[in-house]
């Protein structure tokens, strides 16, 4: 089973954000060696929003390993160059498509105020999946699916509360659940969910409801990740709790959820 991480950072200056580890840089090299000692084959690199130069940094990787590295790389919606770069966004190595996580003062009006309106028929056309921090405005994001069907759009984190662990995190499920039913269009990222959890591995408390989310999507709009720099337990462990601890989930599906799942949803052809 190839297993492929639906979501990671590199970066090579800037403040890390949040919880994410507190260095000046996080390189390709050692993200690839905390993936071997997990058993990790391949990442989709998310240039993270505080460091500037982030896809150059992601595109480096890329080139530097073929085959182990994807990128869902950004611009800035309201530069009016993005426009036009949009339309050769997959010209660059690795570029399979678009993330923003929409956490900074000046993007959480995006939505509301229609710098992102152009995006979302832009990407439709091109085939670019876009993926987003998507908590905090899961109604929107369905309307968007639904006036664009041919988009492939991806939930951040589960679509949990972010940054509430235990029951406090999961007060979006049921409008998770309801995109699930009526956006087919709509996948979510199993990304960072130890985070969610003030229990010790495996997590059990967080169990029931991965098998809801999973129930609801399915095996080819679920994604297994990490976020592994601001995860609260080993690379290793992230694994584990899905490949062993979760008995409803084996065989190919498993194996879908892992990696391949990902891969289809983005155009990724790994390894």
């Amino acid at each position: 089973m190839r297993i492929v991480d639906a979501q990671v950072h590199l970066w090579a200056s800037g403040a890390p954000s949040g919880h994410h580890r507190q260095v000046a840089a996080f390189t390709a090299q050692e993200l690839l060696a905390e993936m071997a000692a997990a058993g990790v084959d391949a990442a989709v690199i998310h240039p993270p929003s505080w460091d500037p130069g982030g896809n150059e940094v992601a595109v480096a990787a890329v080139q530097a390993h073929p085959g182990r590295f994807a990128i869902l790389g950004q611009f800035p919606p309201d530069a009016p160059e993005s426009r036009a770069r949009i339309e050769h966004w997959r010209d660059r190595p690795g570029m399979r498509g678009l993330r923003w996580a929409l956490t900074q003062p000046h993007q959480r009006d995006w939505l509301e105020d229609g710098t992102m309106d152009w995006v979302w028929p832009a990407a439709e056309r091109l085939g670019l999946p876009v993926a987003t921090l998507a908590w905090r405005f899961l109604p929107a994001f369905a309307s968007i699916a639904e006036r664009h069907p041919r988009l492939r759009l991806i939930i951040d984190h589960l679509g949990w509360v972010r940054p509430a662990q235990d029951a406090a995190a999961l007060e979006t499920m049921p409008a998770l659940l309801d995109i699930a039913r009526r956006c087919p269009n709509v996948a979510v990222k199993a990304t960072g969910a130890p985070a969610y959890s003030t229990a010790p591995y495996p997590f059990r408390n967080i169990h029931d409801p991965l098998h809801r989310l999973y129930d609801a999507f399915g095996p080819d709009r679920f994604f297994w990740g990490t976020d592994i720099t601001r995860m609260p337990c080993s690379y290793r462990q992230c694994v584990t709790l899905f490949t062993e601890e979760l008995p409803w989930l084996a065989g190919a599906e498993l194996a879908q959820v892992m990696g391949q799942g990902v891969c289809d949803w983005i155009g990724w052809p790994a390894g």
